[in-house]
């Protein structure tokens, strides 16, 4: 038996006053959990559960006016479960307050044969795709839910994918087979039938047309398929449908070791690099307890702000050309060539760095870096300024994107919008700011705001985020401390070389860190960064193994684009076209 994770004191009280607020108005219903993370978590009844959810939000001080994400936990296999309440299945809230800059975790257990639970969509609008990702990949059942359909597998897909008892690899499963009655269904499975996907036929003597937009569209940034219902050229109504590059990145984290995990994360968003490592290395680090030297901290900033230019360039041309913009995406992918022969000179790879390791970076900075790097933050900013004449202020530009795509602060707070997105509506809010990580609050940087939460203003803030990665970058390059670029922490994987060669037992647990990796201590902690497309966050469970019991990707694509429909209703489809290049998603980030 483990003895229970004991959070800091400052983080113990924040659960307690939490704990306070809901019990003064609920009575003593509440079961408090510590985790490493700190984060207030509370267990609630089923029967309760959606009056507390609807109190945070609208009622509660602090409000969580965000549903920041919504999980499931298969905990029949689980080991580890000390002071929590008895659960089969585990339904995971987390909430978001932004201007209070407070976290709430709620933990809703169900027991079989009942695994059902009140709808959310009611609250927060954005819980419409997370329930249905909850029932596809858990069976979990939200009565009242508008579409409660499969959303990442297939419609014929049989079983629940992230379950324990679901097969994990393609030799647990017998070979795959097509008899005829089989390629009936899925022929079948393939008809459009509008009412299946909440799209009406008509509305009083007007017939609408239903288009195609994808899932092989350069508009659409990837395999992704939107079903219009047109009337004429105005979107009446509009249905994303995800999934297709869905690969069970979840699903693979339950069972590789904790080392052997990182390259899978570069695959998610896969324009955003380290991004992708950052969240999940910290978040085990938070489970081991293992401090990052300052040096390693800050060559982890310097390649995270050198591929949000990367990730950023691509956006920026590609959302030029979406909008009949040709020439900007040429020049911009050739100024993300000089970013990434960086990025391949320090990482050795170029798009999957596979460079972040838990306790640190694979190594030391290589000689003559700090020349590269010199020479691009003093070239940048004179391109970053021939590109304002050339795409913000051509006129032509600002006609396809003023006034198109907008939303308020409180819409997107409702639908779960993060990063440039959520700062374009006005909020001053950046998770670097906010919850400074890395050494992010050693640094000095600005955080662009617009106004308006329109296509237009979502460049603004993005071009602007891009002078702001510059200026981090300069100051990581004058004051890259010196020092240990790993830490020498008995869990940091795999160990520091220089310790493994003195006696046959340090090379034996250098063997073992190698192969299996670290056991981490049983325990759940999430980590969140300020990605390239918003926030983006691991929440891991450890059941005291060398693999994750449960590994959570939260990831902003996601949220963003359930949100477009909402903004482009009554629009033109070119208008569409500029919405979703203004969002700047990236299908495996949605789809993972």
């Amino acid at each position: 038996m483990s003895e229970p994770v004991q959070p800091p004191p400052e983080t113990a009280e924040h659960a307690k006053a939490v704990a306070q607020t809901l019990t003064n108005r609920f009575g003593d219903i509440f079961t408090i959990q510590p985790t490493r993370d700190g984060i207030p978590t509370l267990w609630v009844p089923k029967d309760r559960a959606h009056d507390v959810l609807r109190f945070l939000k609208t009622e509660a001080r602090p409000r969580y006016p965000m549903l920041f994400d919504l999980t499931a936990i298969d905990e029949r296999q689980r080991a580890h479960r000390e002071g929590q309440p008895e659960s089969d299945f585990t339904l995971v809230y987390h909430l978001l307050s932004p201007v209070d800059v407070a976290e709430v975790r709620l933990k809703v257990a169900l027991k079989e044969p009942d695994l059902s639970l009140r709808t959310l969509t009611d609250v927060y609008p954005n819980a419409n795709w997370y329930e249905r990702e909850v029932w596809d990949m858990f069976g979990l059942r939200f009565e009242g839910h508008p579409d409660l359909r499969r959303i990442l597998m297939p419609p014929t897909w049989e079983g629940h994918p992230l379950r324990k008892d679901h097969p994990a690899r393609a030799t647990e499963m017998g070979p795959y087979q097509l008899p005829p009655d089989k390629e009936d269904a899925e022929q079948q499975a393939l008809l459009f039938h509008p009412e299946q996907w909440g799209l009406k036929r008509q509305e009083e003597d007007v017939d609408y047309m239903f288009l195609n937009l994808g899932p092989q569209h350069p508009g659409t940034h990837g395999v992704l398929r939107f079903v219009l219902a047109l009337d004429g050229e105005v979107l009446v109504d509009l249905m994303p449908d995800i999934g297709y590059h869905h690969r069970a990145a979840e699903k693979m984290g339950e069972r590789q070791s904790w080392h052997t995990y990182i390259p899978y994360t570069d695959r998610v968003d896969y324009l955003g690099g380290v991004m992708n490592n950052f969240p999940y290395v910290m978040a085990v680090e938070t489970l081991a307890g293992i401090q990052v030297p300052p040096r390693a901290q800050m060559i982890r900033i310097l390649t995270a702000e050198l591929f949000r230019l990367s990730s950023h360039l691509v956006w920026y041309g590609t959302f030029a050309q979406d909008v009949g913009a040709l020439s900007p995406v040429f020049y911009m992918f050739t100024d993300r060539e000089r970013i990434l022969e960086i990025i391949e000179a320090i990482c050795g790879a170029r798009m999957h760095p596979n460079w972040f390791r838990i306790g640190g970076v694979a190594q030391d900075l290589p000689e003559g870096w700090d020349g590269m790097v010199r020479k691009l933050v003093d070239y940048l900013p004179k391109r970053l300024k021939e590109y304002d004449s050339l795409v913000m202020q051509n006129r032509i530009f600002k006609q396809r994107t003023k006034g198109i795509g907008s939303y308020t602060t409180a819409e997107a707070l409702d639908w779960g919008v993060t990063g440039p997105g959520l700062r374009a509506t006005g909020l001053e809010w950046d998770w670097r700011k906010a919850h400074p990580y890395s050494g992010y609050d050693q640094l000095e940087f600005d955080i662009p705001t617009a106004a308006h939460g329109d296509c237009y203003d979502r460049a603004v803030v993005r071009v602007e985020e891009m002078r702001q990665s510059v200026r981090i970058i300069k100051q990581c390059l004058d004051n890259m401390p010196p020092g240990p670029y790993k830490s020498d922490h008995p869990l940091a994987t795999p160990p520091i070389k220089d310790h493994t060669m003195h006696d046959i037992e340090t090379l034996i647990t250098h063997f073992l860190g190698v192969s299996w990796g670290p056991v981490v201590p049983p325990g759940e902690a999430i980590f969140t960064v300020e990605a390239t497309k918003g926030l983006n966050g691991y929440y891991l469970i450890s059941d005291g193994s060398t693999i994750p019991y449960r590994v959570r990707i939260r990831t902003p694509s996601f949220p963003h684009l359930q949100m477009v429909p909402e903004i482009a209703r009554g629009l033109m489809i070119p208008d569409l076209l500029a919405i979703l290049g203004s969002v700047d998603y990236v299908l495996a980030d949605v789809d993972r």
